[in-house]
């Protein structure tokens, strides 16, 4: 039974991988079309704030939504809509009306559909793959996302190159189109027992934090991740590209190099997580790689001046990455019950990302009209700064890795030592 649900979910896996490079070659180039319209960091910070924000909100109210219907079916519907809105940027670009408050919108819509998606494929996960078997998923998801971010950059510029932004969406939908038939025609999920309806959807929210009330451990590694997650969303989310781009006259393969890189970390880091045995220490394996990922990349990147130390701050930035969500998503599939699930991923989404909008809306505001404008002010402290980030277009987002460093790597360290959150293990 064991291997034949483990090769269902690896056929999923594969089909939904495809799908995610689609998406993502349509986003790397849609941050370079709204950068090069505005030249601002806080445009593309809005693209990703105008994604997260409905995604925040609706994730307290889906869980019991989730828990109560097929999850094979929310995947499909999310999915489309999504599908829809590559559609419609296809659509103003064609008709020459595409505009960034266009891309705003739909992102918004995105947001909403991923509120339903993810907490149902978290639990779908669940029902196809083994307990034991889910922290190696876990490198495997790893292992596929961050293969995705190093080919994505280089494939969507070698064909914005050669066809523009209209072959990117269209093979962004041909992409959707082969992860749905597979979806809908091969896959089938297990369905836990239907529970009790509730009067209204604040009652699926009381009962997942009431879970977490009495699982203190949790709730609290939650909340330090969400911390983690502010501070990460300050640079990496949106100001990692405006900076490249900056502090290398505009080059968009350098971007590319970069990001490849920090692909090429988490596949590294994948591989190791879905071979390796699980962690006996899982809580401290999930700080102690956040600190090691603050304090390597974030301090590299910020001192780097070229594509060779940027490209090796991204890699110590990612490397860690799959270590933290393996060991977190082992923990959760063991201590919350299979029929809370979608409940209590849903509550997981709406703490531990609430604080991502807020760190990317102040990282494009802090960029845009504090940093950048205060290390060109030949401020003496800004002169400090600049022996350590450089001089120039893009320090002042330099500095701010600084800063998010030093802020995550003491955090991370912090949370390592909380009493509930070392009972983890």
């Amino acid at each position: 039974m064991e291997e034949k649900t483990l090769k269902k979910y690896i056929i999923l896996w594969l089909s939904q991988s495809v799908s995610g490079l689609g998406s993502s070659m349509t986003g790397f180039a849609l941050v370079l079309w709204a950068y090069g319209q505005s030249h601002s960091a806080m445009s593309v910070s809005m693209m990703s704030f105008c994604n997260y924000v409905p995604y925040v909100i609706l994730s307290l109210f889906v869980g019991s939504f989730v828990d109560r219907h097929s999850k094979k079916t929310i995947m499909l519907v999310s999915d489309s809509i999504a599908a829809l809105g590559s559609l419609a940027v296809l659509a103003f670009w064609l008709g020459g009306h595409l505009a960034v408050w266009n891309i705003y919108i739909i992102n918004a819509v995105i947001g909403i559909t991923n509120a339903f998606q993810q907490p149902a494929s978290a639990v779908a996960t669940g029902c196809l793959v083994p307990k034991e078997k889910i922290s190696n998923v876990s490198g495997m998801n790893s292992f596929s996302n961050n293969l995705i971010v190093v080919f994505s950059p280089m494939l969507a510029a070698f064909l914005y190159a050669a066809g523009g932004l209209p072959l990117i969406l269209l093979i962004d939908l041909a992409s959707f189109t082969f992860a749905f038939c597979v979806l809908l025609l091969f896959i089938s999920i297990p369905e836990q027992a239907r529970e009790k309806t509730y009067p209204s959807p604040f009652a699926g929210i009381a009962e997942g934090f009431a879970f977490l009330k009495s699982e203190k451990g949790i709730l609290y590694m939650m909340l330090t991740m969400a911390l983690i997650n502010f501070f990460s969303r300050l640079t990496y989310e949106n100001i990692l590209s405006p900076m490249i781009l900056s502090r290398s006259d505009g080059d968009s393969m350098a971007l590319g190099i970069v990001n490849a890189c920090m692909g090429a970390g988490g596949i590294v880091g994948g591989i190791i997580v879905s071979v390796k045995k699980e962690s006996r220490h899982k809580a401290a394996a999930i700080y102690v790689s956040a600190a090691l990922s603050f304090l390597f990349g974030d301090l590299m990147m910020a001192a780097g001046r070229n594509v060779f130390w940027w490209s090796a701050a991204a890699v110590a930035a990612s490397l860690p990455i799959p270590f933290i969500q393996a060991n977190q998503n082992t923990i959760l599939y063991r201590k919350v019950p299979a029929a809370m699930q979608g409940r209590v991923f849903a509550v997981r989404n709406a703490i531990q990302y609430s604080t991502i909008p807020f760190g990317i809306i102040l990282g494009g505001y802090l960029a845009d009209y504090i940093f950048e404008p205060f290390m060109a002010s030949g401020n003496r402290i800004a002169g400090i700064l600049g022996t350590i980030v450089g001089n120039g277009a893009g320090s002042g987002m330099a500095a701010m890795f600084l800063c998010t460093g030093l802020c995550g790597f003491t955090v991370s360290m912090a949370s390592c030592f909380k009493r509930e959150i070392k009972k983890l293990n």
